[in-house]
């Protein structure tokens, strides 16, 4: 008969005497459990353990997107800020931009090249620091102790910690992988010219914060480009409309920023006209979204920025003359205008205004022509001066000008002389071209009250009035009139070109042969006006209208920035040029170089700079391989790839190109800050090539290979430390830190 079979169920092992688990547990405590069930309990708890770590991960890793950027953000604050209050002196170029928000505390009227939100921005920062804006913020000078100069410094240097988690957030948006993220988050982050540029009172930090604004809301923008006219898409639509708008209301740099994004709104709606199968409402709805936010919403935020500027320096201030003789007028504490008699006579001593946009007072000093005539230069200055005073004078034919005779008006049609002032020369004009506009003929004074000719003739066309439509007569700050040479027919005219430095780079004055109406650089106005025998009137009380005021001051912007060109007979230290960016050539002394004063060095991370620079030929290199592997019938790349090299790698390709290239065409003097937002172009460029080389490699290869991508840039920028946080004592120092003869680290 076959043995009963024990049961597997009941647990025990064959051939065990069930008897025996009462022996083995006759001395062991009740409430312990048996080896199997301890066993089993540790491999539960490890379970658990395992599940915990499991959910910890899992947990950092689905918000890492929130995580990651908040500790970026506070190593970006602490680079930018730490030690920021050092050096107490004014330095670089704090002594253009703290001086500028000076002047909106005291509400005086300025003028610079560059738009005014940011600086807007710093006299914010000094108003919220209960600075009065008395400091005069001349170079190298010691901070007094009622301006709070480290809050101003710590407010601009909040605008350079904010560009890391915007450059996260950009590079996930460009469809980067985690790793490529970090990176680019990190060259940014421990890039040492953005944190050095950021610690002082200057625009770059807000330039930067918006280039990179742009780009960011740009990228957003693209990725919703399959939930279009959706609230998102309209949002992110508009968002980058604004940010054009601020980037361009900081410096003009944010034009090619602008550019790069009009390039891709172009190809967009291209594509999109080419889709046959989109309605033609939809069509028009796409470019009417665009008109609105990427045009219009980018000029509205652009021309309020000025309407602030034009509301808060409600005083004179001197910056006065580069504005027309009416918005002078305006101002509080003016002396344009002020008790002017209304209407002009012979004997009047004026001053006389171009109205073209940007232009000058007509002025004369005793300096001669080079060449040409030789005879006394005239030309347009934007400064008040005395010799920008003239005589109206009756001509040669009529008889000399008596100061007891009665009264008379210049009128309109008048055959008169302007007699200079402080020479006691007359207006003149000549069959002599002009020194730099040939086709013209040259301007210049000459003779005196009786030595002279008809050369000397010029005819008075009234061509309107801001107060009057009285035609008849000149009257102070309200009439545009024309002179016309009597001998020649040419139109006295003062274009935005400026003299050589023999003309101490002030506008050219010509005759301009051509008859142009309408050409307002041949447009004049009675500016000031003196006349004891004439009642004082009130020419000011008529208002400049906001968009002539808007026009006429960003010309004049245009026409000094192009006069910024490299005087030959100086040696500029601080200058570089174009091709010793890239490269990191140069770097910039910020201040003096003394013992007793903290030191800053302008001066890229090498493994930033060189890696970035490297990967724009890479990238290169990289299309023409796939270019002609498709000529030869390869087709590797998916749509998707196509997509991802199209979007991610060349526009940020053309947006470096977009950003450096001008300055390679550009006349006026460069420096080293010129490059930092193309830089960032390049960064986002070397990301790409990364992302895409790694792009096969398993994921712990990946990490390792970034690990050391991390290491190399964190421990450059702790190298090179203390030329952003401030080198103390002997520069000699860190003469470790000179790798190269032109890195003038050190003496």
């Amino acid at each position: 008969m076959a043995a009963r079979v024990q049961p597997l169920s009941q647990g025990h092992a064959t051939g065990a005497d069930r008897r025996a688990d009462d022996l083995r547990r006759r001395n062991v405590p009740k409430d312990q459990r048996n080896g199997l069930a301890a066993y089993t309990s540790l491999e539960v708890d490890d379970k658990k353990t395992k599940e915990k770590a499991s959910s910890i991960w899992s947990t950092l890793d689905e918000y890492e997107f929130l995580i990651a950027p908040l500790i970026f953000t506070f190593l970006a604050f602490f680079t930018r800020m730490w030690k920021i209050g050092l050096s107490p002196i004014v330095t670089w170029d704090e002594a253009h931009f703290g001086k500028f928000g000076s002047h909106y505390l005291k509400r005086e009227f300025y003028f610079d090249v560059h738009p005014p939100l940011g600086k807007m921005l710093v006299g914010l920062s000094g108003y919220l620091a209960n600075y009065n804006g008395s400091f005069e913020f001349k170079s190298g000078e010691t901070y007094p102790e009622d301006v709070n100069y480290t809050f101003m410094r710590v407010f601009n240097a909040t605008f350079g910690a904010l560009c890391v988690p915007v450059a996260y957030y950009t590079a996930r948006e460009l469809n980067f992988k985690r790793p490529t993220v970090w990176l680019i988050t990190m060259m940014v982050l421990f890039e040492n010219s953005y944190t050095t540029i950021s610690r002082f009172i200057l625009l770059d930090s807000m330039l930067l914060f918006f280039t990179l604004t742009t780009v960011l809301c740009w990228s957003r923008f693209h990725r919703l480009q399959k939930e279009s006219f959706s609230p998102e898409w309209g949002f992110w639509l508009m968002l980058t409309g604004i940010s054009i708008g601020c980037v361009c209301s900081v410096k003009w740099v944010g034009l090619f920023c602008t550019a790069l994004v009009g390039l891709y709104t172009a190809e967009d709606l291209w594509n999109k006209f080419g889709d046959l199968k989109m309605p033609k409402t939809d069509l028009a709805m796409h470019v009417g979204f665009r008109v609105f936010g990427l045009i219009l919403l980018p000029l509205v935020v652009y021309m309020f920025s000025f309407w602030l500027h034009f509301l808060i320096l409600e005083n004179s201030g001197p910056g006065d003359a580069q504005m027309s003789s009416l918005f002078q007028a305006n101002l509080r504490g003016t002396e344009v205008g002020k008790d002017s008699p209304l209407e002009i006579a012979y004997g009047s001593r004026a001053t006389l205004k171009n109205m073209g946009y940007g232009g000058g007072l007509l002025h004369s000093h005793v300096q001669t022509y080079p060449e040409g005539s030789t005879q006394q230069q005239v030309t347009c200055y934007h400064h008040k001066d005395a010799n920008n005073d003239w005589f109206f004078y009756p001509n040669r034919s009529q008889p000399e000008f008596d100061n007891d005779a009665p009264i008379r008006y210049v009128a309109n049609g008048d055959v008169l002389r302007l007699i200079h002032a402080q020479t006691g020369r007359n207006l003149h004009s000549h069959q002599v071209a002009a020194p730099v506009t040939k086709a013209d003929w040259e301007v210049s004074c000459y003779g005196n009250t009786t030595v002279g000719d008809t050369k000397d003739h010029w005819t008075v066309e009234v061509v309107r009035d801001a107060a009057s439509s009285d035609y008849s007569k000149l009257r102070t700050l309200t009439t545009a009139f024309r002179l016309k040479h009597i001998d020649l027919g040419c139109y006295l005219r003062a274009g935005n070109v400026n003299l050589p430095q023999w003309g101490f780079k002030q506008i050219e004055v010509t005759c301009v042969k051509e008859n142009r109406p309408g050409d307002v650089y041949t447009h004049w106005n009675v500016e000031s006006h003196w006349n004891e025998k004439l009642p004082a009137g009130d020419p000011g009380s008529y208002k400049s209208p906001f968009f002539r005021d808007f026009l006429h001051l960003n010309v004049a912007m245009m026409t000094s920035n192009n006069a910024l060109v490299p005087d030959p007979d100086k040696q500029d230290d601080l200058a570089s040029q174009f091709w010793q960016w890239p490269i990191l050539h140069v770097g910039l002394r910020m201040c003096g170089w003394d013992d007793n004063i903290v030191k800053y060095f302008l001066l890229g991370n090498p493994a930033v700079y060189w890696g970035s620079t490297a990967s724009l030929g890479v990238f290169g290199l990289m299309v023409l391989w796939y270019l002609i592997r498709w000529q030869r019938g390869y087709a590797e790349l998916t749509p998707a790839d196509i997509d991802q090299i199209h979007y991610s790698g060349l526009y940020p390709v053309i947006g470096w190109f977009l950003h450096y290239l001008p300055f390679v065409a550009m006349a006026r003097v460069t420096y080293v800050h010129h490059y930092y937002p193309a830089l960032y172009f390049a960064i986002l460029t070397c990301g790409f090539c990364l992302d895409w080389a790694t792009r096969g490699l398993r994921k712990s290869v990946q990490w390792g290979l970034y690990a050391v991508l991390y290491a190399v840039i964190i421990g450059l920028f702790w190298t090179f430390r203390a030329i952003c946080f401030g080198m103390e004592g002997s520069n000699l120092q860190w003469s470790h830190l000179k790798w190269f003869d032109s890195w003038r680290i050190t003496d």
